[in-house]
């Protein structure tokens, strides 16, 4: 099981790169760098709070885990 501020670096990285890519495409998508920057933000948010509660349940969940030790 990871740490809570293990899941949560994770989260920053990925969406950073992320919030970088969708920058991109809203640009192609709509020539703009502003109107793609709002919508890289709000992806970017929104994937973010899914991430995070995602990792944490899966964290949880025991199923097809190989060896160590079980947390509750």
């Amino acid at each position: 099981m990871e740490t809570r501020g293990r899941s949560l670096v994770k989260a920053v990285v990925w969406n950073v790169i992320g919030l970088i890519v969708m920058t991109g495409v809203g640009f192609l998508a709509t020539g703009s760098f502003g109107t793609g920057g709002i919508m890289a933000v709000v992806n970017t948010a929104i994937g973010f709070l899914t991430y995070l509660i995602y990792e944490r349940v899966w964290a949880g969940i025991h199923w097809g885990r190989v060896g160590g030790a079980r947390h509750a």
